[in-house]
């Protein structure tokens, strides 16, 4: 019989796939989980997230213009855009313990809680991604959220072009 998050049989109780799965997740709280591999930001992928959220501003899709008024002097890949890769990004980035992941049926994105863009993406750079768990706690008898800070670093910069606070539910069945 259902009790809560536990299941009882007539050897004791034994824990939800969520229950075990968060146990694992909370033993690597606060720690890195991994980086992505490298990916290019070119003008056509930026001149297409333009086009997609009608955001025509020069510093984006104007090279003469950008070369001639920015202090970036060339293009640079929309705020919006850098987190919205941190998605493919992430892929890329193997489970730290895959047990953790045992029994999911779906993830969804859940939100954010912080964005900043300390600095541009220029045209043409490569980005990657750090994840670090953040935290990981029990929505239900099924569902666990993960809060991870993912920091989008550019290739030869010091400071990251973006860091979010990524909110992920995962059900498990």
């Amino acid at each position: 019989m259902l009790r809560g998050l536990e299941i009882e049989t007539g050897k004791g109780t034994m824990s939800t796939k969520a229950e075990q799965a968060l146990e694992v997740f909370k033993s690597f709280e606060g720690e890195e989980e991994g980086v992505s591999e490298w990916f290019e930001v070119d003008q056509d992928r930026i001149n297409l997230f333009a086009d997609a959220t009608l955001d025509h501003q020069f510093i984006h899709i104007d090279p003469e213009k950008a070369a001639e008024l920015s202090p970036y002097k060339v293009t640079i890949a929309h705020g919006f855009l850098t987190l919205s890769l941190i998605v493919h990004l992430g892929d890329s980035i193997p489970p730290r313990k895959p047990e953790a992941l045992e029994g999911v049926y779906m993830g969804v994105n859940y939100g954010l809680d912080k964005v900043r863009f300390p600095s541009p993406v220029p045209v043409n750079s490569k980005i990657r991604a750090r994840h670090t768990l953040m935290s990981a706690e029990l929505k239900g008898t099924d569902t666990i959220q993960i809060k991870r800070e993912v920091k989008v670093e550019v290739e030869g910069s010091e400071k990251p072009a973006c860091v979010a606070e990524s909110l992920m539910r995962l059900m498990y069945g």
